[in-house]
């Protein structure tokens, strides 16, 4: 019961950040043309300010909570309330600006009533205390890719794995609507991604062109699957240096199920950085390689008995790979798992749902311990509850940034 309350929290709280960016856009517009503005557009704004009100009251009754975050929001749109009461008495325009000072105010609330909320949902994340998923929320979809067109079915978003210092918000979105890896683009926030406002947009030269979609980002570092000669590659925002790797036996005959070109996966997770690939040698087999972060060299590596093409994809969590297939029309299913510290691998059985038909990326993020899906165009994602009740495992060698405001050890 309490499991399902919290899905039912952050399907109110993701209303509610719709609803906030959609008002931002309205008020932008004001503050753009105040002289545009009439009694029935400003009636309506305040309407729509009422109903996010009433969301407020709804989620405080959905947590049985009367938190400080929650009171201060409500304070904050009662005087946004007050405010527009003014406006459509003056029409003036520094009200206008007033008005979108509260909001961008209010919209710093919602990241601190979020990172409260994941603290809730994840108390511990960075540890890998615990035996295993357990279970997958529904998935919570954000919207449309930037490009604004579900033709773009080939590619990724999500949060840099490990974060360097301001970064810890930070977004990341490629997308193509073929199998190539062009560009990247980042933003500050969720609500710039939401608004498709990029702080960068990096160009990929054509000497180190990408192809495929299983590619990450982790401490500033784009990794990817490199075009020609078909390899490991890696892009350092710091640094602006490009890096290239060869596994000779790796082979480029075994892809995922429903997409090709998938021959290299990144995937991240609370020990460090992980690819997998298939080679000719095992006819298909699926190999887990730990990756050196700084030599850009494999470290060690596992066989399993996973048929790669019989998958669709796979993600890394606390040294443990997850294979996922399809089930049916609707839903996924994690099936099977294999742990590197014991070199044992068994089935399982853990469902969850699709937004979309198809899918071209999964990855896990250890920074927020959430699964992140590009689903058909979608940005979507996942939430995971972890067995804390049987025998842990052990911690990782290595702890998340300990000064992230939002990360709990």
């Amino acid at each position: 019961m309490e499991l399902g309350k919290l899905e039912d929290y952050e399907s109110k709280m993701t209303q509610y950040a719709e609803k906030i960016i959609e008002l931002t856009r309205e008020i932008e517009i004001l503050e753009k043309k105040p002289d545009a503005s009439n009694d029935a557009a400003l009636e309506a704004l305040e309407v729509k300010i009422k109903q996010v009100e009433a969301l407020i009251k709804e989620l405080q009754l959905s947590l049985k909570s009367s938190t400080a975050v929650f009171e201060s929001l409500h304070r904050e749109v009662t005087v946004m309330i007050g405010t527009l009461d003014q406006l459509e008495k003056t029409h003036d325009k520094n009200l206008v600006l007033l008005t979108r000072r509260e909001y961008i105010r209010i919209q710093m609330e919602l990241e601190e009533c979020e990172r409260r909320h994941q603290e809730l949902f994840n108390p511990n994340i960075g540890s890998c205390v615990h035996a295993g998923i357990i279970k997958v929320s529904k998935p919570i979809v954000s919207q449309l890719n930037a490009h604004l067109t579900t033709s773009y079915i080939y590619g990724g978003w999500g949060k840099d794995s490990k974060p360097i210092r301001d970064r810890e918000s930070m977004y990341w979105f490629s997308a193509d609507s073929g199998s190539y890896i062009n560009d990247i683009r980042f933003y500050t926030n969720y609500k710039n991604l939401v608004l498709r406002r990029p702080f960068l947009h990096h160009t990929i030269p054509n000497d180190w062109r990408g192809i495929g979609s299983n590619y990450i980002v982790r401490d500033n570092t784009l990794y990817y699957q490199n075009y020609s000669p078909l390899g490991l590659t890696k892009y350092n925002f710091t640094s602006a240096r490009y890096e290239s790797r060869v596994i000779p036996a790796a082979s480029q005959t075994f892809s995922y199920a429903k997409f090709s070109h998938q021959i290299f996966d990144f995937a991240a997770d609370e020990t460090g950085l992980w690819v997998t690939f298939a080679t000719d040698e095992s006819n298909g087999k699926m190999v887990v390689a730990k990756i050196n972060e700084e030599s850009f060299g494999i470290e060690e590596q596992w066989q399993t008995s996973l048929y790669k093409p019989s998958i669709n994809n796979v993600f890394m969590v606390c040294g443990v790979l997850y294979a996922v297939r399809t089930v049916d029309i609707q839903n996924e299913e994690i099936f099977f798992m294999f742990d590197t510290k014991t070199k044992q691998e068994k089935q399982i059985s853990i469902l969850f749902e699709r937004f979309q038909d198809k899918y071209s990326n999964l990855d896990y993020n250890p920074a927020d311990q959430k699964l992140y899906m590009y689903n058909d165009g979608y940005y979507v994602n996942y939430h995971l509850w972890f067995n804390h009740t049987a025998e842990a495992t052990a911690e990782p060698p290595f702890a998340l940034n300990k000064t992230e405001p939002n990360l709990k050890m």
